[in-house]
């Protein structure tokens, strides 16, 4: 690879990062020029690499899912006991959070919406599953719900970070702890201690008699 190119990708990954956090903490209202200007660059330079709005929240999209795709595998959630599986796949997620939010920016087709299952959603919802089946998950929520609450509170969690309220490290751990502590199946009630035998009648005493 030359050294333009080499530079040319630099640029472009430096751009696409900046991108996704000015994304994140103002929402879809972001404008081109918003972006130019956060990133350092010339408006020109910027239409040089995204030729408009679109382009640039597709290369966006195509980053955060080769990120959070690549982040799930290496967290290895099927090796691992659900509690620990749940801590690594929120902190998974909660690290590449800027990327994580301008997933649902991009107005995916049915094919990417799909892709994104497949890649995404799948190997969350696998958790859930297992969760669920091994009974270490109450048994009262089906897995779509479970799978709903988690994501809610993972996007409440996500937004703390974005606005510097929280640490990822912060987060991650709230996230964790509090669908935890409602997600497991309680404790089983140890089982019903014996009655106590009645006491024998005493014999009576020799002098009794």
């Amino acid at each position: 690879m030359s050294r333009n190119m080499i530079l040319r990708d630099h640029v472009r990954a430096g751009i696409l990062d900046v991108a996704a956090s000015v994304l994140a903490e103002r929402g879809a209202s972001v404008s081109m020029t918003d972006i130019a200007q956060a990133a350092g660059v010339a408006r020109a330079t910027l239409y040089r690499y995204f030729p408009n709005r679109d382009a640039l929240l597709y290369a966006l999209y195509e980053a955060a899912l080769a990120d959070m795709t690549e982040r799930l595998a290496d967290a290895r959630l099927d090796s691992v006991p659900i509690e620990e599986a749940v801590a690594r796949m929120t902190r998974a997620t909660i690290a590449a959070t800027g990327r994580y939010r301008a997933l649902g920016l991009f107005e995916k087709t049915p094919r990417e919406a799909r892709r994104m299952e497949r890649q995404l959603a799948a190997p969350l919802q696998a958790v859930f599953e297992r969760g669920v089946a091994s009974g270490a998950f109450r048994c009262d929520l089906p897995v779509h719900t479970l799978a709903e609450l988690y994501f809610s509170l993972l996007e409440g969690v996500v937004s703390r970070v974005i606005r510097h309220r929280l640490s990822v490290e912060e987060a991650s751990a709230s996230a964790t702890t509090l669908f935890l502590s409602g997600a497991l199946a309680p404790p089983e009630p140890p089982p019903p201690s014996s009655p106590s035998p009645s006491p024998s009648s005493p014999s009576p005493s020799p002098s009794s008699r």
